[in-house]
């Protein structure tokens, strides 16, 4: 195994876990996945701290970490 296989190797673990991370966060948010509390949950946070509409900043939130995550 060489230097740059082992690099690839290491970067290829570093984004699985990141964006696995990521998209399991969005799921949370979108479904109720993984302890979550779903859009009716999140939506309520997201207007108690001040974004308005809640459930659509919290759809856009979920779909941007869910989405990028499975990108990443």
């Amino acid at each position: 195994m060489t230097c740059f296989d082992r690099r690839d190797l290491g970067l290829l673990l570093l984004r699985l876990g990141t964006g696995g991370v990521l998209a399991a966060h969005g799921t949370q948010k979108l479904f109720g996945w993984f302890g979550g509390h779903g859009l009716e949950g999140t939506g309520q946070f997201m207007e108690s701290i001040g974004y308005a509409p809640g459930k659509a900043s919290a759809t856009a939130a979920g779909l941007a970490e869910a989405g990028g995550g499975t990108l990443l």
